[in-house]
């Protein structure tokens, strides 16, 4: 038997969410019955806080979330970030520089202002969210690098997303932190020792739970720190085959609303 987890946390794109960005009627029960009864549940993910509105709008109440990939602590109930750990202006300006010299046709994006903000380059590709007032081109690396970000985003084309990923984390060894939530070619860049666990564990050690009584879900590199930081590690069966690898569990596809499937049989289904 599974020991009941102190404390849920669990990746959104990929892992809670189908592959329309829906949460199910099912999955949405199941978190709320799981709160009902005492135990957090935390939204861990890559997204900016500006995205979280999408999935608060499909639950039955606003869940606390680690997003930016550790980066950010946000509470909903209150619009505060409880803890932001962003890249400085100067960390920036040098990781920039070894990414144009590594891939001189990167194209470069930064979250602001706690990820509410976010400022690209004109080459740079939108795609979920090209038309929001909070998005904006800038015409000079001076402007991209003015403020500090709490995720840099790096774009070179379409490239292989683990072999792209690898090139930019060795070109930023003992600087930032390089990982990808997609296979879009999309390579997230953090401030150094800033992960989804980095994030995690902070908030668990402000309510007092420890690592080894936190269960948690994911399906990409950029879940890794936190699934091998948590006492229980489930991937989604659609994850990457690198989370598969070192999962305790594989829990149903997150289409078959696998994340429920699982809590279900640790819960108890109503």
């Amino acid at each position: 038997m599974v020991p009941t987890p102190h404390l849920i946390a669990t990746d959104i794109d990929g892992t809670l969410l189908r592959d329309d960005r829906t949460l199910s009627s099912r999955t949405a029960a199941v978190l709320a019955r799981i709160r009902a009864r005492g135990t957090p549940v935390v939204l861990v993910t890559g997204r900016p806080i500006r995205w979280l509105r999408l999935v608060y709008e499909q639950l039955a109440e606003p869940l606390p979330a680690v997003c930016a990939n550790g980066a950010v602590v946000y509470d909903p109930t209150t619009d505060d970030v409880l803890r932001a750990d962003p890249l400085a202006p100067e960390l920036l300006a040098e990781v920039v520089r070894r990414l144009r010299a590594e891939v001189p046709e990167v194209s470069l994006a930064v979250e602001i202002v706690d990820g509410r903000e976010m400022r690209h380059e004109a080459h740079y590709p939108l795609r979920w969210d090209a038309d929001e007032e909070a998005i904006r081109a800038v015409r000079t690396a001076e402007e991209l690098l003015s403020a500090p970000a709490v995720k840099l985003l790096a774009r070179a084309g379409e490239q292989d997303p683990d072999r792209f990923t690898r090139l930019v984390a060795a070109a930023l060894t003992g600087l930032a932190e390089a990982t990808h939530s997609s296979y879009s070619g999309l390579v997230e860049i953090s401030a150094a020792g800033v992960t989804k666990a980095a994030g995690l564990a902070w908030y668990c050690h402000r309510l007092g739970i420890a690592a080894a009584d936190v269960l948690a879900f994911g399906d990409m590199p950029n879940d890794l720190p936190m699934l091998t930081w948590a006492g229980r590690a489930v991937a989604v069966g659609n994850a990457h085959p690198e989370v598969l690898a070192i999962a305790d569990e594989v829990a149903p596809a997150n289409s078959s609303d696998g994340v429920a499937a699982y809590l279900e049989k640790v819960f108890g289904a109503d």
